[in-house]
């Protein structure tokens, strides 16, 4: 099963072998892929990229050379499917050609008996044969020179680093219970982590595309152009996820198109508050309302109090010096950076206030 998440996960992989390839080992190939390739159940094309067999102490040159080109003679050989073959013979065989983009072979020599036998052998390479280190001067650059490095697909899809993450942890999830995780599990998984991984790429185009708008740098914009950019950007990551080929069918992927809907409205509400921060007026909305208090209940306690209502005046009175420590409380705040939650309080309460005035001022201009 871990073979299996591999085998999703990786681009090359390499099965080493010692000295052949015997039948056993192409069964318990089989088994492996038929494991991942159950992960890949709605793919249509060859769920895997690269497979090498890696023959190590090969003991017969003088039928197929070292290396690659003689490693590929052999594989041929033995991966060839013949009429009078049993059929689960010809089943094995043509599974694994199926399941692999390429298929290659290299055949390497036995390292000398210096490694094999000597318990102090360290690694030096001078008790390696020459042989040996030839061929391998071979084989490192096939496994790892850039021009030979190819891209992850899974599903016919270009994966980057951010959707291989998705991918191990949503199988991580199934390797958290006692039992082997069943293969339709594993399918669950992957179609799971395709989908999450199109989510967090429609997710970075929206971002990106509001970062251009209204980031830390961008001057203020009016809501009312924020809002609109924000539904248009919306509906352009929300058309990027329904593009991006994914695996589950369509009520699977439309629990994933919701969430991703959810996450963009709760981002914009962010973007929306770090606009807002960058205009003076709103900045100063929270000791404007205070200011504002404060006044009207001096004017209520001049006025109350000449009419002689001293019971409404000490009320005014009080509520303007509320007013009036709370403003206190709110520039320390601002300036220390301490108690942010009494501040958040404060503010709050400023932000009601304000939209309680607005609110009535609206209702009484419009009737």
């Amino acid at each position: 099963c871990d073979y299996a998440e591999v085998l999703v996960c990786c681009v090359f992989q390499v099965y080493n072998l010692s000295q052949n390839v015997q039948e056993d080992d192409l069964q318990h190939l089989q088994l492996f892929t038929e494991y991942g390739r159950l992960a890949m159940e709605e793919v249509y094309e060859k769920p895997f990229q690269t497979l090498m067999f890696l023959i190590r102490d090969w003991s017969y040159p003088y039928e197929h050379p070292y290396g690659l080109e003689g490693g590929q003679s052999f594989l041929e050989k033995r991966l060839q499917v013949k009429q009078n073959q049993h059929e689960e013979l010809q089943n094995v065989r043509k599974h694994i050609h199926s399941c692999f983009s390429n298929i290659s072979c290299f055949l390497l020599p036995h390292p000398g008996l210096k490694v094999a036998t000597n318990p102090r052998f360290d690694g030096r390479l001078r008790d390696i044969d020459e042989e040996f280190k030839k061929e391998l001067v071979n084989l490192v650059p096939t496994l790892l020179s850039p021009e030979n490095l190819v891209e992850k697909e899974i599903g016919g899809v270009k994966i980057t680093c951010r959707d291989l993450l998705q991918y191990f942890k949503a199988y991580m999830k199934i390797y958290q219970g006692e039992e082997l995780p069943h293969p339709k599990s594993m399918l669950q998984a992957t179609a799971e982590a395709n989908n999450l991984a199109a989510v967090a790429g429609a997710k970075d185009v929206y971002n990106k595309s509001m970062e251009q708008v209204c980031g830390g740098d961008k001057p203020y914009i009016s809501p009312t152009e924020l809002e609109r950019r924000h539904v248009e950007l919306r509906q352009a990551s929300v058309r990027h996820f329904r593009s991006v080929k994914k695996m589950g069918g369509e009520e699977f992927c439309r629990r994933y198109q919701e969430q991703l809907e959810a996450e963009l409205d709760e981002a914009y509400a962010n973007f929306s508050k770090h606009n807002d921060g960058k205009n003076i007026f709103y900045a100063a909305r929270t000791p404007a309302t205070l200011f504002a208090v404060m006044f009207v209940m001096y004017v209520a306690s001049l006025v109350t109090g000449f009419v002689g209502i001293s019971s409404v005046a000490t009320l005014c009175n009080l509520v303007m010096g509320v007013a009036l420590t709370a403003l206190c409380i709110w520039a320390y705040v601002k300036y220390s950076g301490e108690f942010r939650e009494v501040g958040g309080i404060i503010d709050q309460v400023a932000e009601t206030l304000w939209e309680q005035v607005r609110g009535r001022d609206s209702g009484g201009g419009f009737e």
